[in-house]
């Protein structure tokens, strides 16, 4: 189990990359949440089996076909205590 925490930027908020990212999630059996930030980006994090989180990172680089991922930036996190995967309001 690995648990890792995603900043995504570019065209990423009104293209439905929360949404999109809650219905991958969830079809990889992941834990873990996803929001916007007030800076534009969005954040998410992501608990589960080691390939099934590198299948997400890998999916978020691109995310819905409306998005213009630029950059991912990734780094470690602490598991979530809640299982299932949630969309949270934005920070």
């Amino acid at each position: 189990m690995v648990a890792v925490k995603l900043t995504i930027s570019g065209r990423v908020q009104g293209v439905w990359y929360r949404a999109w990212t809650v219905e991958n999630a969830e079809a990889l059996g992941l834990d873990g949440w996803v929001r916007n930030r007030r800076d534009g980006t969005v954040e998410a994090c992501f608990c589960g089996a080691v390939p099934m989180v590198q299948e997400m990172v890998s999916r978020c680089r691109t995310g819905p076909i409306a998005a213009q991922v630029e950059s991912v930036q990734e780094e470690a996190a602490e598991p979530v205590s809640e299982a299932g995967f949630k969309q949270l309001p934005t920070i």
